[in-house]
């Protein structure tokens, strides 16, 4: 049974990823959990310089989900080259860099200082994280800046380059589309929701920056709906992001139109949570006679015409 994806002759070894920023940079847990095992590992998200983030409390516990506003912090590009990629370079998974900036320079200037290193399989260009007041949803809500930087990004690799997108616009499917004119290889969707959580004896927020990134369970079904809507749309690959937790969560996935998922919160409760959907998928496929996990995707038995994933809004 074929488990693998590829990407620009990449090859992944399966099709389940580990989401950035809940798995560190890999060689953290690297004691934990066999990382060849996993199709690939999405890393922390980098910038030109360190970033110390925001203030806490920066994390709370919602229902059925999780609220952060950890605001990209990080050890830095120079650092992360410096003694990260040695401690990766015994695996055999695919590393992909997730980058965050402020500026379509600092996206540029930190991906030329990756794309000569062989260990740096490819990036995610995270545009849409919504716990930084610069660079995060300033580029990831306005169509144009997604579009330049894409450009811009594709004029200096030629690994990789698949664009992390916010589902906080109203219509998800056209950053996919100017995404993929401007040649990304894929699009990872969703990225998390605006959400806030309140202490009602104190009145204050429960987090310092008052809202943050809503990610786990919750907001599964929203995902699979900008899934679902983006496939619809463009050709190029997607890779599914949001409160998958199960192998079941998964095929979910690949049905409305995603070529690979990402685990994300579900890595906190359970470091090797992505090994074991792996194998459900792989299980569930033997199970039902599919010889490749390519045979699911896109394949939601839905009447098209009675969709009505947009008539709401």
């Amino acid at each position: 049974m074929n488990e693998s994806f590829s990407l620009r002759a990449v090859p992944f070894r399966n099709r389940v990823f580990v989401a950035s920023g809940t798995f560190g940079y890999g060689d953290e847990v690297a004691e934990l959990v066999d990382l060849d095992e996993l199709g690939g590992i999405l890393t922390k998200s980098l910038s030109l310089k360190p970033r110390d983030g925001n203030p806490p409390p920066r994390i709370t516990e919602t229902a059925s989900g999780m609220l952060n506003s950890i605001g990209l912090a990080n050890i830095g590009v120079h650092k992360f080259i410096a003694e990260k990629i040695p401690k990766l370079e015994s695996y055999s998974c695919a590393v992909i860099a997730n980058i965050a900036a402020s500026s379509v320079e600092e996206y540029c200037s930190v991906l030329e200082l990756l794309d000569p290193l062989k260990r740096v399989d490819g990036f995610e260009i995270n545009v849409s994280c919504p716990n930084v007041k610069e660079g995060g949803l300033s580029f990831g809500t306005d169509l144009a800046k997604v579009a330049l930087i894409t450009k811009e990004l594709r004029k200096r690799t030629q690994k990789p380059l698949i664009i992390k997108l916010t589902p906080n616009v109203t219509h998800i499917s056209e950053f996919a589309r100017a995404a993929e004119a401007e040649g990304a290889d894929a699009v990872s969707v969703i990225n998390t929701l605006i959400g806030m959580a309140v202490n009602i004896n104190t009145r204050k927020p429960r987090i310092s920056t008052t809202t943050g990134g809503l990610s786990g369970p919750a907001i599964k079904p929203v995902a699979l709906a900008k899934v679902y809507e983006v496939h619809k749309s463009v050709k190029i690959p997607i890779i599914g992001v949001g409160g998958i937790s199960t192998w079941e969560d998964a095929v979910e996935f690949f049905l409305v139109g995603a070529s690979a998922v990402q685990v994300g919160t579900a890595n906190f409760i359970n470091p090797a949570i992505g090994i074991g959907i792996a194998k459900g998928i792989a299980q569930y496929c033997e199970r039902n006679s599919i010889d490749d996990v390519a045979e699911l995707v896109g394949s939601l038995r839905a009447d098209t015409k009675l969709s009505v994933i947009q008539s709401w809004l």
